[in-house]
Formats: structure tokens, C-alpha cells, sequence
């Protein structure tokens, strides 16, 4: 039968359906190997995906390794403790003059003419006494003196009479000598009884008790009616109030750098954002071996009253320069070798040198030996720091310490 019979017949010849299949079987291997190699491609791509990933992951590791590994510091510069250096030590105001007044004169007290608080003169009046005991002793004086001045007289003319009788051998000059030696006594009498009156007089001056200088009233201790006697019962307290004084007690160790005329400043608690300067006035230059410390005196002018005596301030004393080396007291490691500090160079190493300390300020030691002054020390230095390890000088942000002394 022919193809053309087959064909009208509908009948497939064998080879024509067995080449259909092959090519389907080709197709399918092709599809099969293309997704293969995509799922190759996508495998590799993860693969170097997850290296590229763990190198990076490693050298980040690597360097933060490096960062941790490394001693980050701060360094502080060492500072001159020269003109900065200021001592602050407590003290107490006083009047310039501070005195009690009191009665030399007993008696009752009439009255009173100034109370606390009363600005006074010198030689004003603040009180007077009553004393009639007083008055009765100096009219009894003057009236002794009376007696006294006639028995001169009376001592005066015998005297005479006698010098004349004795130019004519009317008396011996025994006789004439007594009545001169009883002229003699008889001024001596009267100058006794004239210094008495003087006395008395003096006395009665007391009745008015008058201020000494001029002042404040800040205490008065008696009223009107009580009885004054002599015994140094303060009356009155009277101060002036400008200036003022200011004692306070020099530590030997700082003794010899206070000298007269020194600026001081002086601020109180309760006055905040005040200040007040004085200077040093005179020191005891002697140490005292009770407390091993020198009193110094302070001039403070308080021309408008705002210091009051008595009130509790803080003296800022600025001492003169000692010429020794300042540095913060966090720099110091004390170890078997000594108190030591360690110091950075420019390369980053560390370099341990022995020091030795002097004062200590507080937040600043003096320093006597072991630096030149251009070191830059490292700042609360590890126990494990040694010399020659490598740092890592961090941003600076401390300053040159300035040396400050604690009371």
C-alpha cells in the first residue's frame, strides 16, 4: 500500500512515530540540562556569597581584634605650681578695734543712750552713772586739801618768824630746822591732798561712759537702774566694722610662701557670686608648736557694712611661687620601686619614672624631682601598664592641673 493510501486511511507509518518520540526524549534532556546548570550557577553564587560574607566577617573580627588589643590613655601635661597655686583656709571676721566698755566708776546707771546697733563717734556719749558715794569723797577731798592749804600757810608764816628770830640768836638753829622741815611737810600735804582731789575728779569724770573710738554697738549688757560697780563687767561691746580683721592659721608647710601685702580674696557661704579682697597684713613669723601652724592677720575694707563681725568665711590666699612642678594626683602609681608616673612619647610608648612627691594639693602633688616639665603623663595608669608597652594617646581633654591646696 502506498504512503498516499496510509494517509488517506490515517494510518501513521512505524518510523514517523518513533521519530516524534526521540525528539520529545531530546527535548526533555536539553530542559533537564539547562536547569541543571541554572541550579549550578545559582549554588555557586550562594557559595561565593557566604565566602565573600565570612572574609569580611573575618577581617572585621580581625580588625576589632586589633582595636581591643590596643591601650586606649588620656594624658594630663604637668603644670608650674607658680603663681596659680592659691591655699583656702576657714577663718572668722572681727572688728579692726574690738572692745568691751566698761564703768570705772560704781554706782546705779541712770541712763543709757545708744543700743545695739548704733553707729557712734569717738567720745560720744553712751551712758551715765549716778554715784553719790563719789560725790561725798571728792567733797571730802577738796575740803582736806582747804585744811592742807592753811596749814601751809599757817607752817609758811612760822617758817619766817623763826628765820627771824634766828638773825638774832633768839632760837637755836636746831629749832629753825624743825620749823623748816614742818613747811616742808606741810607742802607735801598739800600736794597730796591736791592729787587726791585730782583723782576724785577723774573719777567723777567715769560717771559718763563715752565710746573710745568710733564703732558699732553690738552688745549692750546693761538698763537703767542696775548697779555698776568696778569689777570689769563689760557694758558695752563696741567694733569697727571698716575694715575688718581676718586671723587664720598658715599649715607649716605652706608658712614660708606668705608674705605682707599678699592679695587675698574672701567670699562667705550666704553672699553667693561675691567676693571681697583684702591683703595680708602682718603674720606672727614664728610657727606655733601646739598646732605647727602661723597666724596671719588680713585687712579686709568693708566700707558698706555688708561683712558683718563674727560671721564665718572662706580666705582664698594667694601664695607666692615655689618654683616645683604640679601634676594631677590620678598620674601617680605607687609601687615596690617608688612612686612613679608614666609618661608618653610622641611614638606612643611608655616610659615609667620614679618621682618624688612633695605636697599635695588635693586634686594636684607637687612634684620636687624626677620631671622636666614637658612630660605628658598618663591619667589613672592600669596596674598591668609596664615600661615600653604601646598605647593610644585618646582625644585630650584634660588641662594643665592648677594647683589648689585643701585647707
Amino acid at each position: 500500500m502506498s504512503h498516499e493510501s496510509h494517509s488517506q486511511l490515517a494510518i501513521h507509518p512505524v518510523e514517523t512515530v518513533e521519530g516524534h518520540e526521540l525528539l520529545q526524549r531530546q527535548q526533555v534532556a536539553r530542559r533537564t540540562r539547562i536547569a541543571t546548570w541554572i541550579v549550578l550557577a545559582l549554588l555557586a553564587l550562594g557559595a561565593g556569597r557566604t565566602v565573600i560574607s565570612r572574609i569580611g566577617n573575618a577581617k572585621t573580627l580581625e580588625a576589632g581584634a586589633r582595636d581591643r588589643a590596643l591601650v586606649y590613655v588620656k594624658t594630663s601635661p604637668v603644670a608650674s605650681a607658680g603663681a596659680s597655686q592659691t591655699l583656702v583656709l576657714p577663718g572668722t571676721l572681727q572688728g579692726f578695734v574690738q572692745s568691751p566698755v566698761a564703768a570705772r566708776a560704781g554706782g546705779y546707771l541712770r541712763r543709757w543712750t545708744k543700743d545695739i546697733g548704733a553707729r557712734v563717734q569717738k567720745g560720744e556719749l553712751l551712758a551715765e552713772i549716778e554715784s553719790p558715794e563719789l560725790d561725798q569723797q571728792l567733797s571730802q577731798a577738796i575740803a582736806a586739801r582747804q585744811q592742807m592749804a592753811a596749814s601751809l600757810d599757817l607752817a609758811k608764816t612760822t617758817a619766817d618768824r623763826w628765820e627771824q628770830l634766828r638773825k638774832r640768836d633768839a632760837v637755836s638753829q636746831q629749832e629753825l630746822e624743825e620749823r623748816r622741815s614742818g613747811l616742808a611737810q606741810a607742802h607735801a600735804n598739800l600736794a597730796a591732798a591736791e592729787a587726791n582731789v585730782e583723782r576724785l575728779r577723774q573719777l567723777e569724770a567715769f560717771k559718763r561712759v563715752v565710746a573710745p573710738f568710733a564703732g558699732v554697738i553690738t552688745r549692750r549688757n546693761v538698763d537703767i537702774g542696775d548697779l555698776i560697780d568696778t569689777s570689769g563687767k563689760p557694758l558695752f561691746l563696741l567694733a569697727q566694722t571698716d575694715p575688718l580683721r581676718v586671723y587664720v592659721n598658715v599649715p607649716q608647710a605652706y608658712a614660708h610662701l606668705v608674705r605682707a601685702d599678699q592679695p587675698v580674696v574672701v567670699s562667705q557661704a550666704e553672699l553667693q557670686g561675691r567676693s571681697f579682697r583684702g591683703q595680708v597684713a602682718r603674720t606672727s613669723a614664728s610657727i606655733d608648736t601646739a598646732n605647727r601652724t602661723m597666724q596671719v592677720e588680713i585687712a579686709l575694707p568693708n566700707r558698706d557694712g555688708t561683712l558683718l563681725p563674727g560671721a564665718f568665711v572662706q580666705v582664698a590666699l594667694a601664695l607666692a611661687p615655689s618654683g616645683s612642678l604640679s601634676v594631677p594626683a590620678n598620674t601617680l602609681m605607687f609601687r615596690g620601686e617608688g612612686t612613679r608616673v608614666a609618661a608618653v612619647d610622641d611614638t606612643g610608648t611608655v616610659h615609667l619614672q620614679n618621682v618624688r612627691v612633695g605636697r599635695n594639693f588635693g586634686e594636684t602633688v607637687e612634684v620636687l624631682e624626677g620631671l622636666r616639665g614637658t612630660e605628658k603623663l598618663v591619667l589613672n595608669p592600669s596596674d598591668s601598664l609596664a615600661e615600653g608597652d604601646k598605647v593610644q594617646v585618646a582625644v585630650a581633654t584634660a588641662k594643665p592641673p592648677v594647683a589648689k591646696a585643701a585647707p
